[in-house]
Protein backbone atom coordinates (compact mmCIF):
# COMPACT_ATOMS: atom_id res chain seq x y z
CA UNK A 1 0.00 0.00 0.00
CA UNK A 2 2.87 2.42 0.98
CA UNK A 3 4.48 1.86 -2.27
CA UNK A 4 1.70 2.27 -4.37
CA UNK A 5 0.44 5.90 -2.73
CA UNK A 6 4.23 6.86 -3.20
CA UNK A 7 4.67 5.84 -7.11
CA UNK A 8 1.22 7.15 -7.33
CA UNK A 9 2.40 10.75 -6.13
CA UNK A 10 5.42 10.31 -8.72
CA UNK A 11 3.24 9.57 -11.35
CA UNK A 12 1.26 12.74 -10.65
CA UNK A 13 4.65 14.78 -10.61
CA UNK A 14 6.59 13.65 -13.89
CA UNK A 15 3.90 12.12 -16.11
CA UNK A 16 0.66 14.70 -15.64
CA UNK A 17 2.94 17.47 -16.35
CA UNK A 18 4.08 15.89 -19.67
CA UNK A 19 1.05 14.90 -20.75
CA UNK A 20 -1.40 17.71 -19.76
CA UNK A 21 -3.14 16.26 -17.17
CA UNK A 22 -4.31 12.79 -18.91
CA UNK A 23 -4.06 9.75 -16.57
CA UNK A 24 -2.70 6.40 -18.66
CA UNK A 25 -2.06 4.81 -15.10
CA UNK A 26 -3.49 1.80 -13.91
CA UNK A 27 -2.73 0.99 -10.36
CA UNK A 28 0.03 -1.27 -10.87
CA UNK A 29 3.22 -0.75 -9.61
CA UNK A 30 5.24 -2.63 -12.70
CA UNK A 31 3.00 -1.57 -15.57
CA UNK A 32 3.08 2.10 -14.12
CA UNK A 33 6.69 1.92 -13.64
CA UNK A 34 7.00 0.88 -17.26
CA UNK A 35 4.41 3.70 -18.75
CA UNK A 36 6.67 6.55 -16.62
CA UNK A 37 9.58 5.33 -17.45
CA UNK A 38 8.69 5.47 -21.79
CA UNK A 39 7.29 8.64 -21.31
CA UNK A 40 10.51 10.31 -19.76
CA UNK A 41 12.00 12.83 -22.63
CA UNK A 42 15.40 11.25 -24.24
CA UNK A 43 14.19 7.81 -22.19
CA UNK A 44 17.49 8.19 -19.60
CA UNK A 45 18.55 4.79 -17.75
CA UNK A 46 17.90 6.98 -14.31
CA UNK A 47 15.28 9.31 -13.81
CA UNK A 48 15.64 11.96 -10.61
CA UNK A 49 13.95 14.29 -9.55
CA UNK A 50 14.13 16.11 -6.07
CA UNK A 51 11.43 17.08 -5.53
CA UNK A 52 11.86 19.98 -2.60
CA UNK A 53 13.99 22.08 -5.36
CA UNK A 54 11.25 24.74 -6.71
CA UNK A 55 10.82 24.75 -2.33
CA UNK A 56 14.67 26.29 -1.41
CA UNK A 57 14.67 29.54 0.18
CA UNK A 58 17.66 32.39 -0.51
CA UNK A 59 19.20 33.36 2.39
CA UNK A 60 19.91 36.34 1.57
CA UNK A 61 16.89 37.21 -0.39
CA UNK A 62 14.95 36.08 3.39
CA UNK A 63 16.77 38.45 5.34
CA UNK A 64 16.47 41.46 2.90
CA UNK A 65 12.68 40.74 3.08
CA UNK A 66 12.76 41.45 6.84
CA UNK A 67 15.42 43.89 7.08
CA UNK A 68 12.96 45.88 5.35
CA UNK A 69 9.88 44.90 7.31
CA UNK A 70 10.30 42.38 9.92
CA UNK A 71 8.20 39.10 9.46
CA UNK A 72 7.92 38.97 6.11
CA UNK A 73 10.84 36.64 5.61
CA UNK A 74 10.03 34.27 8.27
CA UNK A 75 6.71 34.31 5.96
CA UNK A 76 8.97 33.43 2.86
CA UNK A 77 10.54 30.91 5.41
CA UNK A 78 7.11 29.42 5.84
CA UNK A 79 7.95 30.05 9.63
CA UNK A 80 4.07 31.66 10.89
CA UNK A 81 4.89 31.87 14.18
CA UNK A 82 8.30 33.96 14.29
CA UNK A 83 6.65 35.81 11.24
CA UNK A 84 3.89 37.14 13.71
CA UNK A 85 6.35 37.84 16.85
CA UNK A 86 8.40 40.10 14.59
CA UNK A 87 5.03 41.71 13.09
CA UNK A 88 3.87 42.28 16.77
CA UNK A 89 6.61 43.79 18.19
CA UNK A 90 7.12 45.94 14.92
CA UNK A 91 3.90 47.18 14.80
CA UNK A 92 4.09 47.58 19.00
CA UNK A 93 7.11 49.51 18.89
CA UNK A 94 5.89 51.84 16.01
CA UNK A 95 2.37 51.85 18.22
CA UNK A 96 4.78 53.02 21.75
CA UNK A 97 7.24 55.45 19.64
CA UNK A 98 4.07 57.51 18.13
CA UNK A 99 2.09 57.78 21.43
CA UNK A 100 5.16 58.70 23.62
CA UNK A 101 6.34 61.18 21.40
CA UNK A 102 2.89 62.94 21.33
CA UNK A 103 2.88 62.80 24.35
CA UNK A 104 5.89 64.28 25.26
CA UNK A 105 5.13 67.08 22.38
CA UNK A 106 1.48 67.68 24.68
CA UNK A 107 3.64 67.72 27.63
CA UNK A 108 6.55 70.11 26.20
CA UNK A 109 3.39 72.11 25.20
CA UNK A 110 2.42 72.79 28.94
CA UNK A 111 5.67 73.37 30.46
CA UNK A 112 6.58 75.76 27.80
CA UNK A 113 3.26 77.74 28.72
CA UNK A 114 3.89 77.72 32.17
CA UNK A 115 7.47 78.80 31.58
CA UNK A 116 5.94 81.85 29.26
CA UNK A 117 3.51 82.82 32.28
CA UNK A 118 4.82 82.54 35.47
CA UNK A 119 9.20 83.36 34.54
CA UNK A 120 10.42 86.83 32.91
CA UNK A 121 14.30 87.60 31.79
CA UNK A 122 13.46 90.63 32.54
CA UNK A 123 12.47 89.86 36.39
CA UNK A 124 15.74 87.62 36.77
CA UNK A 125 18.26 90.43 34.77
CA UNK A 126 16.80 93.16 37.21
CA UNK A 127 17.55 90.71 40.29
CA UNK A 128 20.88 90.46 39.21
CA UNK A 129 22.13 93.37 38.56
CA UNK A 130 20.57 94.89 41.85
CA UNK A 131 22.54 92.27 44.18
CA UNK A 132 25.82 93.18 42.51
CA UNK A 133 27.07 94.43 45.86
CA UNK A 134 26.82 90.69 47.15
CA UNK A 135 27.05 88.80 43.76
CA UNK A 136 30.33 90.08 42.82
CA UNK A 137 31.98 93.96 44.77
CA UNK A 138 34.57 94.51 42.01
CA UNK A 139 31.58 95.67 39.39
CA UNK A 140 29.41 97.00 42.26
CA UNK A 141 32.35 99.55 43.01
CA UNK A 142 33.12 99.97 39.29
CA UNK A 143 30.50 103.33 38.40
CA UNK A 144 31.72 102.89 35.01
CA UNK A 145 30.53 99.24 34.54
CA UNK A 146 27.51 99.82 36.92
CA UNK A 147 25.89 102.70 34.44
CA UNK A 148 26.73 100.74 31.43
CA UNK A 149 24.60 97.82 32.74
CA UNK A 150 22.18 99.93 33.67
CA UNK A 151 21.66 101.66 30.70
CA UNK A 152 22.28 98.80 28.27
CA UNK A 153 21.14 95.67 30.13
CA UNK A 154 16.66 96.41 30.01
CA UNK A 155 15.17 98.57 27.27
CA UNK A 156 11.95 99.34 26.27
CA UNK A 157 10.88 96.42 29.34
CA UNK A 158 13.06 93.87 26.78
CA UNK A 159 16.79 92.20 27.96
CA UNK A 160 19.85 92.92 25.96
CA UNK A 161 20.76 89.40 25.66
CA UNK A 162 24.19 89.81 24.86
CA UNK A 163 25.05 91.97 27.43
CA UNK A 164 23.13 89.79 30.26
CA UNK A 165 25.16 86.47 29.53
CA UNK A 166 28.17 89.41 29.50
CA UNK A 167 27.15 90.44 32.75
CA UNK A 168 26.40 86.85 33.76
CA UNK A 169 30.22 85.69 33.08
CA UNK A 170 31.38 89.14 35.11
CA UNK A 171 29.15 88.11 38.35
CA UNK A 172 30.47 83.79 37.93
CA UNK A 173 33.91 85.17 38.74
CA UNK A 174 33.63 86.23 41.92
CA UNK A 175 33.03 84.25 44.60
CA UNK A 176 29.89 85.68 45.70
CA UNK A 177 28.67 84.59 42.46
CA UNK A 178 30.06 81.43 41.79
CA UNK A 179 26.51 79.63 41.37
CA UNK A 180 26.08 81.58 38.39
CA UNK A 181 27.26 78.89 36.48
CA UNK A 182 25.64 79.04 33.22
CA UNK A 183 24.54 81.88 30.54
CA UNK A 184 20.83 82.01 29.50
CA UNK A 185 19.85 80.54 26.03
CA UNK A 186 17.65 82.58 24.11
CA UNK A 187 14.08 82.65 24.74
CA UNK A 188 12.40 80.10 22.86
CA UNK A 189 15.42 78.43 22.40
CA UNK A 190 14.96 74.70 23.73
CA UNK A 191 17.80 75.37 26.23
CA UNK A 192 16.32 78.23 27.69
CA UNK A 193 13.45 76.23 28.97
CA UNK A 194 15.68 73.71 30.45
CA UNK A 195 18.03 75.79 32.09
CA UNK A 196 14.84 78.19 33.68
CA UNK A 197 13.78 75.08 36.17
CA UNK A 198 17.41 73.12 36.39
CA UNK A 199 19.82 75.96 37.92
CA UNK A 200 19.47 77.63 40.87
CA UNK A 201 20.58 80.89 39.59
CA UNK A 202 17.40 81.23 37.83
CA UNK A 203 15.14 80.55 41.05
CA UNK A 204 14.94 84.71 41.49
CA UNK A 205 12.95 84.86 37.45
CA UNK A 206 9.74 82.70 38.93
CA UNK A 207 7.15 85.04 39.86
CA UNK A 208 6.34 83.97 42.93
CA UNK A 209 10.02 84.62 44.50
CA UNK A 210 9.42 88.37 44.39
CA UNK A 211 10.69 91.51 42.81
CA UNK A 212 13.99 92.48 42.50
CA UNK A 213 14.61 93.35 45.95
CA UNK A 214 14.25 90.02 47.19
CA UNK A 215 17.09 88.32 49.06
CA UNK A 216 18.24 85.54 48.04
CA UNK A 217 21.20 83.54 49.31
CA UNK A 218 22.45 80.39 47.37
CA UNK A 219 23.04 77.37 49.61
CA UNK A 220 21.40 78.80 52.29
CA UNK A 221 17.33 79.57 50.94
CA UNK A 222 16.03 76.87 49.16
CA UNK A 223 14.15 77.49 45.79
CA UNK A 224 10.44 78.31 45.65
CA UNK A 225 7.85 75.36 44.67
CA UNK A 226 7.36 76.95 41.30
CA UNK A 227 10.84 76.18 40.54
CA UNK A 228 10.46 72.40 41.54
CA UNK A 229 6.79 71.90 39.66
CA UNK A 230 8.37 73.01 36.72
CA UNK A 231 11.30 71.03 36.87
CA UNK A 232 9.08 67.89 37.26
CA UNK A 233 6.68 69.06 34.29
CA UNK A 234 9.93 69.22 32.19
CA UNK A 235 11.18 66.05 33.22
CA UNK A 236 7.89 64.54 32.83
CA UNK A 237 8.20 64.81 29.19
CA UNK A 238 11.63 64.19 29.21
CA UNK A 239 10.36 60.86 30.29
CA UNK A 240 7.53 60.32 27.36
CA UNK A 241 10.34 61.18 25.23
CA UNK A 242 13.21 58.92 26.58
CA UNK A 243 10.28 56.28 26.06
CA UNK A 244 9.55 57.49 22.47
CA UNK A 245 13.55 56.99 22.12
CA UNK A 246 13.70 53.33 23.39
CA UNK A 247 10.63 52.40 21.26
CA UNK A 248 12.97 53.44 18.52
CA UNK A 249 15.64 51.26 19.78
CA UNK A 250 13.38 48.44 19.55
CA UNK A 251 12.34 48.98 16.21
CA UNK A 252 15.55 49.24 14.88
CA UNK A 253 16.85 45.98 16.80
CA UNK A 254 13.74 43.80 15.78
CA UNK A 255 14.42 44.81 12.02
CA UNK A 256 18.29 43.80 12.26
CA UNK A 257 16.99 40.18 14.27
CA UNK A 258 14.62 39.58 11.95
CA UNK A 259 16.64 39.89 9.21
CA UNK A 260 19.70 37.72 10.98
CA UNK A 261 17.28 35.12 12.59
CA UNK A 262 15.42 35.04 8.62
CA UNK A 263 18.35 34.85 6.78
CA UNK A 264 19.56 31.94 9.18
CA UNK A 265 16.19 30.56 9.11
CA UNK A 266 16.28 29.91 5.26
CA UNK A 267 19.99 28.08 5.45
CA UNK A 268 17.95 26.14 8.41
CA UNK A 269 15.06 25.04 5.90
CA UNK A 270 16.87 23.86 3.37
CA UNK A 271 19.27 21.71 5.29
CA UNK A 272 15.91 20.41 7.58
CA UNK A 273 14.88 17.70 4.38
CA UNK A 274 16.14 16.31 1.01
CA UNK A 275 13.59 14.28 -0.71
CA UNK A 276 14.67 12.14 -4.10
CA UNK A 277 12.49 10.03 -6.47
CA UNK A 278 13.86 8.02 -8.72
CA UNK A 279 12.78 6.35 -11.50
CA UNK A 280 15.21 3.07 -12.64
CA UNK A 281 15.17 0.66 -15.02
CA UNK A 282 17.03 -2.50 -14.51
CA UNK A 283 17.35 -5.70 -17.32
CA UNK A 284 18.52 -9.23 -16.19
CA UNK A 285 18.77 -11.69 -19.21
CA UNK A 286 15.81 -10.55 -21.83
CA UNK A 287 13.89 -9.79 -18.44
CA UNK A 288 13.68 -5.54 -18.15
CA UNK A 289 12.14 -4.36 -14.28
CA UNK A 290 10.87 -0.42 -13.87
CA UNK A 291 10.43 0.74 -10.15
CA UNK A 292 10.67 3.72 -8.21
CA UNK A 293 13.32 4.72 -5.61
CA UNK A 294 12.62 7.06 -3.06
CA UNK A 295 14.88 8.79 -0.85
CA UNK A 296 14.95 11.02 2.11
CA UNK A 297 17.22 12.88 4.47
CA UNK A 298 16.51 14.61 7.37
CA UNK A 299 18.30 17.33 9.79
CA UNK A 300 18.09 18.12 13.07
Amino acid sequence: MIKKFLFLFISLNVVFAQNSGKNYLTGSLKSDSHFIYQNIDNKPEKFNSDIFNHKRKIPILAGSYSFLLPGIGQIYNEDYLLAGVFIGVEAAAVALTIIYDKKGDDQTEIFESYANQHWSSVRYAKWTLNHLEKLNPDIYNNQERVNYYNQNLIVNNKVNWDVLNELENEVSRSPGGQYYSHRLAPYGDQQYYEMIGKYTQFNVGWDEFGDENTDFTFGVDPVIPQFKYYSKQRGKANDYYNGAKWAVITIVTNHFISALEAAWGASRYNKKIQMNVSVQKETIGYYTDYYPRLNIKMNF
